[in-house]
């Protein structure tokens, strides 16, 4: 009888492989060779003519050039070698970028956060308009980012209505800090739709009974928020901050629209740096600062959903969830022993 249920097993995994197999072959030809190839041309040498034959040649490897062009803020010369910058020549921005796009990075999830479990919340919360208020915060979600950044470009204008609203002249779009704070606005106000939906999510799993017994004990809503609400949606609330996060070390479109597309305005993220090295067609020193955003973001998303305990598969491990139900049950015999000893007493 064993035999015949490993069989079958077997049968069925085969026939689950065979059914992924053709998602597979698409996903290495759309996904797994653009990498490859990016990787390849960034430890190669950019093209560059050949003074001898007055002909563009290809450099050759590079070894590490590309990147160090990037890290040690170097230039690259009409050789197509990368040195010291000589007087005069501006090196590369990426540390600044890099700054720009963490910044950016942890104040736009962080908001987004806290105000998608507020709207979240609120949705979830029993109303007749419940399904209005829902349909009315996915405008910013689906309004494109183009169109979301020209209409915040019109509202941060000298004249627009922002500051008309505040009674001042702010330079929005030029004075740096306010250029990065008008930024930071248009993102939280077009994203948070999206995080608030994927919690809306996990609160609608959560169980009713759960609130009926935590009600019955006597407990805040500030309690059954924090002991009940939040621990049980917690995958799903790092599952939007994983796929918000995510998003915006790639962030691009909304400064370049917003503010400009030079490397050297104060909004500028590290994904225009590359779209800029590509415009002057150093290819392969754009190929290695993409694979330094891609191992960024790699990285970034590994510890998000190993040490976070972001659930992106959709349930928790076996283990993880049976450490937590643990956990909670040592707390609980602790905390009845504190009530017990302090009755005898």
């Amino acid at each position: 009888m064993s035999n015949v249920v490993k069989q079958r097993a077997r049968s069925d995994a085969g026939k689950a492989y065979a059914l992924v197999a053709p998602a597979l072959v698409v996903l290495a030809i759309v996904i797994g060779y653009p990498i490859v190839r990016a990787i390849w041309l960034s430890f190669q040498a950019n093209r560059h003519l050949d003074p001898a034959t007055g002909v563009f040649v290809d450099g050759g490897f590079a070894g590490l050039d590309n990147y160090l062009y990037w890290i040690q803020n170097r230039c690259m010369s009409p050789a197509g070698t990368v040195g010291d910058c000589p007087p005069g020549v501006l090196a590369t921005d990426f540390w600044p970028a890099l700054g720009i796009t963490l910044f950016f990075t942890v104040v736009t999830v962080s908001l987004e956060a806290v105000l998608g479990m507020v709207m979240a919340l609120i949705m979830n919360h029993p109303s007749r308009l419940r399904s209005l208020v829902r349909a009315a915060v996915l405008i910013p979600w689906a309004i494109p980012t183009a169109v979301t950044a020209k209409l915040w470009q019109f509202m941060f204008a000298p004249n627009g209505i922002v500051n008309s609203l505040l009674g001042q002249s702010i330079a929005w779009t030029t004075d740096p800090w306010a250029a990065r704070i008008a930024v930071i606005i248009a993102d939280v106000w077009k994203t948070t739709p999206f995080v608030a939906l994927l919690i809306l999510a996990g609160l609608q799993m959560v169980p009713k009974d759960v609130y009926e017994a935590a009600r019955v004990d006597g407990a805040s809503a500030w309690q059954t928020f924090t002991r009940i609400t939040l621990p049980l949606i917690r995958p799903t609330l790092m599952v939007a901050i994983l796929f918000r996060t995510l998003d915006a070390l790639r962030m691009y479109d909304l400064p370049v629209i917003m503010i400009s597309g030079s490397s050297n305005s104060p909004t500028a993220t590290i994904s225009q740096l590359v779209v800029e090295d590509m415009r002057q067609n150093n290819f392969n020193s754009a190929s290695a600062l993409s694979t330094l955003i891609f191992l960024l973001i790699f990285t970034v998303a590994f510890l998000l959903v190993r040490f976070a305990g972001a659930d992106v598969g959709g349930e928790e491990t076996r283990s993880r969830r049976e450490r937590r139900i643990e956990k909670r049950k040592a707390k609980k015999a602790a905390k009845s022993a504190k009530e017990t000893v302090e009755v005898a007493r």
